[in-house]
């Protein structure tokens, strides 16, 4: 009788593990409608919801700034969808994979029917110390957020990049792990001679390169990276094949710390160029060589945010952002002698007389289960240069430092996001 009570226990324990084992699928989303009014127009992605930065100043004839106008308007096109399989397994190898969309596509600026875009699609394989993800996924330096609920999660004031990439991590011990990333460009790519294009990477035949160190405990999480990326702006010169080519080196650092309903969040990343995850930099030609080849130099940008969160139904937010442009390594060329840069490809959401940029966003959040109600308001500010010759740069250093003064824009925002 015993032997039979063990042997029918050790059944139903087998068929409880066996339940809590098997894989499965689920469809995860939520519907999330925006309420934006801007004072200033601006660079605004993903239907003027993403906002980036304010336009210069542009006088009319009348002396009146025309960029300086009100704008507002709501939309549910930022809703999102989502598939994740779980709990599969072969020869001890735990395998999952998402794929996530969103309906931001199929809109021109805010007109017209928004239709499903691919955000993410990976696949995960992790046994033991070590994990893999393959596919399109948050790029490693972008994959930390603030918590403010902006759509713009912070930038520019620090890398946003959804990306191609294999991501390989590594637990060291005692909450230290290793990061090596290789990392392709296709909706967020370097500039260049054919404006914003994944040809640089491609013809350049090398992916960029991402490898960190991490440490996580209960409470603290941090990052420390370095990113590398190495394009090739021209395959020819029109005639002949050139080698032209540029190399750039971005260090990384992000620490996070937890204690109950309270979080404080900091990012900060000193980049060469960068344009590629959505920085405010770039690169240009810095001297013309015999074979035709050029050589460049980058911009160097530095980038930082602080958020601090607290609370849980009721959430405050306050977030901060700071970005400064040092210009280039290097003179540029300047083939006529007017000291301004003859070929300087600086990043398409930004404008190179950009010298100074900071953000505060303060925000209330009410999460009521599912649903969650926010209120924001955000001021973006920019120091801008006035231009000697339109979009043109000092060769001697790619800035533009003449005439500083400062322009912002105020949004105020309401987000009603039921999650399911």
């Amino acid at each position: 009788m015993k032997k039979t009570f063990l042997a029918a226990a050790a059944a139903l324990l087998s068929l409880v593990c066996m339940a809590e084992n098997k894989p499965k699928v689920e469809v995860h989303g939520f519907i999330r409608n925006y309420f934006a009014l801007d004072t200033r127009e601006g660079v605004d992605l993903t239907e003027d919801f993403f906002t980036y930065l304010p336009y210069d100043h542009s006088y009319g004839d009348n002396g009146v700034d025309l960029n300086k106008t009100t704008s507002f308007r709501f939309a549910a096109l930022t809703s999102r969808l989502w598939v994740e399989a779980k709990g599969y397994e072969f020869n001890g190898i735990k395998m999952g994979a998402r794929i996530e969309g969103d309906f931001y596509s199929g809109v021109s600026n805010v007109t017209g029917t928004a239709t499903l875009r691919l955000r993410q699609a990976f696949v995960t394989l992790s046994k033991d110390a070590w994990a893999f993800k393959i596919g399109q996924a948050w790029h490693p330096m972008a994959a930390d957020m603030p918590d403010v609920f902006s759509l713009n999660t912070g930038a520019p004031f620090g890398p946003f990049s959804r990306t191609p990439q294999v991501d390989f991590n590594y637990k060291l011990g005692n909450g230290f792990s290793i990061s090596a990333d290789a990392i392709w460009q296709m909706q967020y790519c370097s500039n260049g001679p054919e404006g914003t294009s994944a040809n640089y990477i491609k013809y350049g035949c090398t992916p960029e390169l991402y490898l960190g160190v991490n440490y996580t405990s209960a409470k603290l999480l941090t990052r420390l990276g370095l990113d590398m990326l190495s394009i090739k702006p021209r395959r020819n010169n029109g005639s002949v094949k050139v080698s032209d080519r540029i190399t750039t080196i971005s260090p990384f650092f992000y620490l996070q710390y937890k204690e109950k309903d309270f979080s404080v969040k900091f990012k900060t990343i000193f980049a060469q160029a960068g344009e590629h995850v959505n920085l405010n930099g770039g690169y240009g030609v810095t001297s013309v060589n015999n074979d035709g080849s050029y050589t460049y130099t980058p911009t160097r940008n530095w980038s930082s945010w602080l958020s601090l969160s607290y609370g849980h139904k009721v959430q405050g937010v306050l977030f901060g952002g700071f970005v400064h442009n040092f210009g280039t390594a290097k003179a540029l060329y300047d083939g006529d002698g007017d000291g301004l840069a003859d070929a300087f490809y600086f990043s398409k959401n930004s404008f190179s007389n950009m010298n100074n940029m900071f953000r505060i966003t303060p925000a209330v959040i009410w999460n009521l289960g599912k649903l969650a109600l926010g209120l924001e308001y955000e001021v973006t500010a920019v120091q801008y240069g006035e231009y000697k010759t339109s979009g043109l740069v000092d060769a001697s250093n790619g800035l533009v430092k003449d005439n500083l003064h400062w322009l912002a824009n105020n949004r105020v925002q309401a987000m009603v996001k039921f999650t399911f």
